[in-house]
C-alpha cells in the first residue's frame, strides 16, 4: 500500500499563508487537478455536496507542493478560531548546509534566508549565535504566528 503525507495547517488566511510558505520552502502553488479552474470546481465535479464546503473553500489556492516531488503537500485549512498557543511542531529550514559547512558560511546563509523571509512577512523571535558550539540559527514566526527555525 502506498502512503503519502500531507501537512495540514489551520489558519485564518490561506492565501497569505500560501504566499509566505511558497517563498519560505521554495514550493509552488498546487494547481487544481484535471484542468478544473478551481479546487471547488474539482470537488463539485466529484460530487462533494455544497453543504460540506465552507464559503470560499477551494476558490483560491490553499495548497502548495514541492516542485521536485520530494516534500509533503501542505494544505492551509481556513478555520474560524484564532491560534491561541504555541504549536507543538515546527519547520526547521536547513538553509545553512549542515555542520560540514564552515560556521561563517552557514551564518551568512542563515542571515540571508532570515532577511528574505522577514521581507515576505516573517518575524524574528530570537537569534542563537553560539560560536563556541558551532551554532547560528534563528527562531522565527510566519505571518500567523507559527514558529519555525532557520538553521
Amino acid at each position: 500500500m502506498e502512503m503519502t503525507v500531507q501537512l495540514t495547517i489551520d489558519c485564518s488566511d490561506p492565501q497569505r499563508m500560501v504566499t509566505f510558505w511558497v517563498e519560505a520552502l521554495g514550493y509552488v502553488v498546487e494547481p487544481p487537478p484535471g484542468g478544473h479552474a478551481t479546487w471547488r470546481a474539482y470537488w463539485a465535479a466529484l460530487g462533494v455536496p455544497e453543504a460540506e464546503l465552507p464559503a470560499g473553500a477551494g476558490d483560491i489556492p490553499e495548497s502548495i507542493i514541492d516542485p521536485a516531488g520530494h516534500g509533503p503537500r501542505v494544505w492551509f485549512q481556513q478555520v474560524p478560531e484564532p491560534k491561541v498557543a504555541k504549536n507543538r511542531w515546527h519547520f526547521d529550514l536547513k538553509a545553512g548546509g549542515g555542520r560540514d559547512v564552515p560556521l561563517d558560511v552557514r551564518t551568512q546563509r542563515v542571515k540571508a534566508t532570515v532577511e528574505r523571509l522577514v521581507k515576505a512577512g516573517a518575524t524574528v523571535l530570537r537569534i542563537k549565535d553560539e560560536p563556541e558550539t558551532g551554532l547560528y540559527a534563528a527562531a522565527m514566526q510566519d505571518p500567523e504566528g507559527n514558529e519555525f527555525d532557520v538553521v
